[in-house]
């Protein structure tokens, strides 16, 4: 008896489309508004949710364009609400027109050689970038209880409770003028970045950690 026309031989079936790979979304950080940002580390891409309103990542970051358009119908929202994965898919690949390139392990001699340099040997573009995207990673949260002396340091240093940008001024003081005449910048600035690294959520506490090793070595 002849094989139906409609039915395959199991050797000739095509074969099946693998699904993207899953992960698991960041903690407190499901159903948020946002887009998809990429950058570049070590000549590896990687796209991320990112919340422009809040300023705080929204994801892990994920090397796979079609992982990413999957994670973001399932756990990000637009401000329209919920989309499948094709929505995403259009808003990964627009990401890519702005991918965002942190350099490899050389990482301050390839930004002096790709980058302006920086001004009276203060932070980089790129440095400034990385500082942005830790804080937005872990919101710098307080973690002053752990270390009663850098409280008084920062209170020394006058800033403000809502500045952001604290570690930048600091290890931008740091770099201008050094850690032996900027006691309280050097201590903030490593503080900070210290825990940053230990409190990084997801995978981006293994793939950053590297980066801050990096700028708290040049100074």
């Amino acid at each position: 008896m002849e094989q139906s026309t409609s039915e395959q031989s199991p050797e000739h079936s095509s074969p099946e489309r693998s699904s993207p790979a899953r992960f698991a979304p960041l903690p407190d950080r499901i159903g948020y508004v946002g887009g998809v940002e990429a950058l570049t580390l070590d000549g590896r891409r990687y796209y991320f949710g990112f919340d422009y309103k809040s300023d705080v990542v929204l994801s892990p970051l994920i090397d796979d364009p079609a992982a990413m358009a999957a994670f973001a119908s399932e756990h990000m929202r637009q401000t329209t609400g919920r989309h499948d994965a094709a929505y995403w898919a259009d808003l990964v690949a627009a990401a890519e027109d702005e991918v965002v390139g942190l350099d490899g392990p050389d990482r301050a001699d390839a930004d002096r050689d790709t980058a302006p340099a920086a001004p009276h040997g203060g932070l980089s573009d790129t440095e400034n970038h990385v500082l942005y995207l830790l804080g937005a990673a872990t919101e710098w949260e307080d973690w002053f209880d752990e270390a009663p002396e850098v409280r008084q340091a920062y209170e020394r240093l006058g800033f403000d409770e809502e500045d952001p940008e604290f570690v930048d001024h600091c290890l931008q003081a740091v770099r201008e003028h050094g850690e032996q005449a900027r006691p309280d910048e050097w201590a903030v600035a490593r503080f900070h970045l210290t825990m940053a690294a230990r409190h990084l959520p997801g995978n981006w506490r293994a793939l950053f950690t590297p980066v801050v090793e990096d700028l708290l070595n040049r100074r």
